[in-house]
């Protein structure tokens, strides 16, 4: 359904001279509408062009990955910009590491149907680089009307290969019974050469899913 699963910073794909002109033109267009406070800028690339998409004008859920290797809290940032006070970084923080989100949802890993229901057990994983965001519990009941989201599970590594490598252990260990989710889809996913390799699309689940 085109619904992220799987976040990355930075991209493996965007040079630093295009990250720098998707700044400029992210930086652009909230000056061409006055628009002040935390937003997210979206942008499809293809061919060595980027194309905008469209701006939320909030933090997105994925916002971890960016604070891991920028080392800015974005949330903190909100709060001081909304409270009248300059942002406490330069425009472009320099990069550090690499990091994923792994977003663990309430879904078939295959058919991706709901799956509303009642956690009976849960072990979450941790160690170096690793950090779980969640609101689970045992014994939480997971509602068939929200979104599905039940936790996010977000690696950061010195490059690329090490984060990989800790996000199929943190995956190994995190379990979640009485529902079904998408951790074996991720670990699946992990296994994919062109995932490894950074060769992504937005058809990349459909080629996937298609493939035995």
């Amino acid at each position: 359904r085109h619904q992220k699963l799987i976040e990355e910073s930075p991209s493996p794909v965007i040079t630093p001279e295009l990250r720098k002109a998707m700044g400029d033109a992210a930086i652009a267009a909230a000056k061409a509408v006055g628009y002040e406070g935390a937003g997210t800028v979206e942008f499809l690339f293809q061919d060595g062009q980027f194309y905008f998409m469209e701006m939320n004008t909030r933090i997105q859920v994925e916002h971890p990955v960016t604070e891991l290797v920028t080392g800015v809290d974005l949330v903190l940032e909100q709060l001081r910009v909304a409270s009248g006070q300059r942002l406490s970084f330069s425009r472009n923080p320099k990069l550090s590491g690499h990091a994923m989100e792994f977003r663990i949802n309430a879904e078939d890993p295959e058919t991706f149907a709901p799956s509303p229901g009642t956690v009976s057990f849960l072990a979450l994983p941790g160690g170096p680089g690793v950090r779980v965001d969640t609101h689970l519990y045992r014994g939480y009941r997971v509602p068939p009307y929200y979104d599905s989201l039940l936790a996010k599970l977000i690696v950061f590594g010195q490059n690329r290969e090490e984060v990989l490598r800790r996000a199929r252990r943190a995956l190994s260990m995190f379990v979640v019974e009485g529902v079904k989710t998408t951790i074996p889809l991720h670990l699946r996913i992990l296994e994919d050469r062109d995932f490894r390799e950074g060769n992504l699309s937005t058809r990349f689940m459909e080629r996937f899913l298609a493939s035995p």
